[in-house]
């Protein structure tokens, strides 16, 4: 989220106590205007700050910056205005991914942001509006536009990994969790790359690969007898799989945390079995010792869930 990474970015030094109260005090109400395409705001809070007096900390690299859609808008704004700009003298790479901008661009926008990510390293993404049936008719799009985290997900090729902010004055519901749990996502093919279909009647659902300088080769996947039905065909890549090993054995060992590995391979036997093997063979290979002197463990097989380290 925009708000704790940045804010978590400001040192400490720069937040005293007299500070803390102008930041985080409301002045003047003041209305706000806004448009998709380009958006225009007026701040609701006075920007009155101490930055003037104080130095602003270079940033080095850009960050680039990707807007959204409705109030996250008007909040990244805010938050801009508040507790970035005064603060810190960083080049921000703009790119507007307002749903109505993305159909003005045929979504080439969402593209250029992620190859500009690809470029900086660093991206802050506001939330953005994945366009139904209702979103196409409200705002009158050219059509159904992919997910942006999608599209954005597949250029980049990483995962996403998910992981608790605590914040020492905001108790937790559990005040005994001292260690967080994170969540990493795969972030390239499967239901974000998936060609799916409504099949009208009857008939043979197959699918075939073709290698390169060798035979078609079909798998019969379903015939349909009563009616007709729905079907989606989805993949991932060997180069992909193994990207999303090692950014997961990287990031256990840095917080030093064991790394569970959950799939349904019992059911799907080669897929998300491909997935397993690779898991496994890549911790064998170059990450066990590194786990083992660390005191933390792989498991793809939940056998030891209650194994306390």
């Amino acid at each position: 989220m925009p708000v704790a990474a940045l804010a978590s970015s400001i040192p400490r030094s720069l937040l005293s106590s007299s500070l803390r109260r102008v930041a985080y005090t409301p002045t003047t109400i003041r209305p706000v205007r806004a448009s998709f395409g380009a958006i225009q705001t007026i701040s609701p809070f006075a920007v009155r700050t101490m930055a003037s007096s104080t130095q602003k900390i270079k940033v080095k690299n850009p960050v680039v910056e990707l807007d959204g859609d409705e109030m996250t808008r008007i909040i990244w704004q805010v938050i801009k205005d508040k507790f970035i700009h005064p603060y810190l003298d960083i080049d921000l790479k703009y790119y507007d991914l307002g749903l109505e901008y993305r159909d003005e661009t045929n979504d080439q926008v969402t593209i250029d942001a992620a190859e500009a990510i690809k470029k900086y390293s660093v991206g802050v993404k506001c939330a953005t509006i994945t366009p139904d049936e209702a979103r196409v008719e409200e705002f009158k799009l050219k059509k159904m536009w992919l997910s942006p985290n999608g599209t954005i997900r597949n250029a980049l090729g990483g995962t996403v990994f998910r992981e608790p902010i605590v914040i020492p004055r905001i108790p937790r519901l559990v005040p005994g969790w001292k260690k967080p749990i994170i969540i990493g996502r795969h972030a390239f093919g499967d239901q974000y790359r998936a060609k799916d279909a409504v099949l009208p009647g009857p008939g043979k659902l197959t699918m075939v690969y073709t290698p390169e300088g060798g035979q078609p080769e079909e798998i019969e996947v379903f015939q349909f007898k009563n009616g007709g039905g729905v079907a989606q065909t989805q993949y991932n890549t060997d180069e992909s799989i193994t990207g999303f090993a090692h950014a997961s054995f990287k990031l256990a060992i840095d917080k030093g945390l064991p790394l569970y590995m959950s799939t349904k391979n019992t059911i799907l036997k080669k897929y998300d079995g491909r997935f397993k093997d690779i898991f496994q063979e890549i911790y064998d290979t170059t990450y066990k010792k590194e786990f083992e002197a660390k005191k933390i463990w792989y498991d793809s097989k939940g056998k030891i869930l209650t194994k306390k380290p």
